[in-house]
């Protein structure tokens, strides 16, 4: 499937040379955690009650891509033990990227914390800033559509109202 026919085109590009470092250390950059799917991630900020109230919901979004040809997880703005601390078991059912420079945050452009972020293949990216579930649902359309899969229901009942979630700088 062409990634010209999606219905968000991508504004930017994933830096090739941007390091993105699990929650265990290895450090890979974007283009090699690319080689066989897209990603699909949804940065947090541990430290702020906006993250911690998408965590539920985001975590059914990921776990619906899960079994799908594309590498879903967590990048978070803390240290490998805040994130650990944050994320509890879904540190270790899903990746976590630990990001507590905020070096990557401000590479691939996200400016409001949560965000829903999909890089592709090529490097396109794809960015929700905050908690709006017409854009996020818009990202899952597009990974829908060139992965043959399901969209998810966003939001669901129960999910947060939309909110602009704090800056991410």
């Amino acid at each position: 499937m062409d990634f010209l026919a999606l219905a968000s085109p991508p504004v930017e590009s994933a830096p090739s040379d941007l390091v993105l470092t699990s929650v265990q250390g290895n450090g890979f950059e974007v283009r090699d955690w690319l080689t066989s799917f897209p990603l699909l991630l949804v940065a947090l900020d541990p430290y702020t009650h906006e993250s911690a109230w998408i965590l539920e919901t985001a975590g059914r979004l990921l776990e619906h891509y899960a079994p799908a040809d594309v590498r879903v997880g967590w990048l978070a703005t803390a240290d490998p033990d805040g994130c650990k601390e944050f994320l509890g078991p879904w540190a270790e059912s899903l990746l976590t990227l630990v990001d507590d420079d905020r070096e990557t945050v401000k590479a691939l452009g996200i400016e409001r914390l949560p965000a829903l972020v999909h890089i592709r293949p090529d490097l396109g990216l794809q960015v929700a800033n905050g908690w709006d579930p017409q854009e996020w649902r818009a990202i899952c359309f597009d990974l829908g559509k060139y992965l043959q899969w399901t969209t998810p229901l966003l939001p669901q009942p129960g999910d947060p109202v939309p909110y602009t979630g704090r800056p991410a700088s």
